[in-house]
Formats: C-alpha cells, structure tokens, sequence
C-alpha cells in the first residue's frame, strides 16, 4: 500500500536564468506541450529558505549547478500572488486557490548546458529576453521576463 502524495505547498519559486547577453532559458512542459516557462517550483518544506528552493528547482529541472557554473542567483525580492490554474489545483490542499511565487535571477554564462528532467519537460530554448517575454505562457513569468533589464542594471 502506497502513502498518500502530500499536497504541494501554495509557496514557490520563478528562476529566470539569462546569460551577461539577456538570453533566456526556456522550457516547455510535459504535461502540457506548448507551454513555455522559466524553472518554476514549489518549497519541499514550510520552512525550506527560498534560496535553497531555486537552487534546488534549477538543478532538478535543468541539471545546472548553479555553484559549479559560476552561476549568480539573485533574489529580486518580488512577490506574485497568483490564482492557481484549476488544471493544476488538485496538487494542492482542498480551497488552496493561490499560490505566493517568489522571483529569482540567475546569471550564467554563454553555452551553460542544460540537461531537462524528461518527467517535467520536454525541451528548451534560449531566446532574446523580449522574445521569451512574449512565449511564456504565464502572465507572472513574463512580466518578470520584461524586468530582467532593469534587474540586471541594478546588479
């Protein structure tokens, strides 16, 4: 007899990875082709810190390590408070309906590979940040995708 799945916890993280350039990394889900977006993941733990979540989410999904590439994780200290797509609501706890997305930044250099986890997507692109911008499926994440300018002249 298996254990029941715990439920997802309504807190996560948004990495945009770009390179010194403003090209983003792109991935697209399994579960739903065509849907492009940044590493995007949820705590394991209540009290997981949000750094070790990003960190966590970008070598699950992406395989890149980001203290072995050299990579700079920033945190933005953005908070989205978005609705949950209903497709997705039943990963979480019953009248969960919102989740609280925290943004991060990361840097790595030109040519970083990138190996996906093939349960979680199915390919991946590098594209200018206006492009990325407008392929992302979600509103938060482009959005967050249209600031990287700004987040990077501030670095």
């Amino acid at each position: 007899m298996t254990e029941p799945r715990p439920f997802k916890i309504p807190e996560s993280v948004l990495v945009v990875i770009h390179t010194a350039a403003l090209d983003v990394l792109l991935i697209e889900r399994a579960d739903k082709p065509g849907y492009w977006q940044s590493v995007t993941g949820s705590l394991d733990v209540v009290d997981e810190p949000l750094h070790t979540t990003a960190r966590r989410e970008v070598l699950e999904e992406t395989g890149i390590d980001v203290a072995l590439v050299g990579g700079v994780l920033s945190d933005w200290r953005l908070e989205n408070l978005y609705e949950i797509y209903p497709v997705w609501r039943h990963r979480y706890a019953p009248g969960v309906t919102h989740n609280a997305e925290h943004v991060f930044g990361l840097q790595v250099p030109a040519g970083t590979p990138v190996r996906l986890s093939p349960r979680e997507h199915t390919a991946h692109q590098w594209l200018p940040w206006r492009e990325a911008a407008d392929r992302c499926f979600s509103p938060s994440n482009a959005e967050a995708i249209l600031q990287l300018p700004q987040r990077r002249a501030g670095a």
